[in-house]
């Protein structure tokens, strides 16, 4: 049982400096030539925001605003119930700024967009098992407040 033990613990060792270096052998394998996408991939841990824009109008602005304020209000759910885990938390503000990206016409320093992208950023460098602690949970709920609050001052200048 302890070499079985063992023997796993070793393939987790071995295989956990190997992601990031297996990311960049596929740039190189197939002559990738996208250096801003390989930075944000492997450096910062989070893809570029595409914003998209299919002319239906205001129809689909509600709905995205909707779920944006869907996935804030989750997001910050989760935090208050006290959920540390990166695995539990990581989906929750993706799924937020997939939809803050959405938007229309937000500014490039649109700062709800900044703030959930540092936590993404930070979560992506962690592991799945990895727990935050709970002056990072205040902290993330702080911040998701105050860009929830500044999102919300953004619809209404609109």
């Amino acid at each position: 049982m302890q070499q079985t033990h063992k023997s796993v613990q070793d393939c987790r060792e071995g295989c956990a400096g190997k992601v990031q270096h297996d990311n960049r052998n596929v740039y190189e394998k197939y002559q990738m030539d996208c250096p801003r996408a390989a930075d944000r991939l492997l450096r910062m841990g989070v893809p570029e925001p595409l914003k998209t824009s299919d002319g239906s109008g205001h129809a689909n602005v509600a709905i995205t605003v909707a779920e944006t304020v869907q996935h804030f209000i989750t997001a910050m759910d989760a935090v208050k119930l006290e959920q540390r885990a990166v695995d539990e938390l990581q989906p929750l503000l993706s799924d937020l700024m997939n939809a803050l990206v959405q938007l229309p016409d937000t500014p490039n320093d649109f700062g709800p967009n900044y703030k959930v992208k540092k936590w993404l950023q930070k979560l992506n460098r962690m592991r799945a098992v990895d727990m935050i602690d709970d002056d990072d949970g205040r902290q993330l709920y702080h911040d998701l407040d105050s860009a929830y609050s500044e999102f919300s001052r953004y619809l209404r200048s609109k």
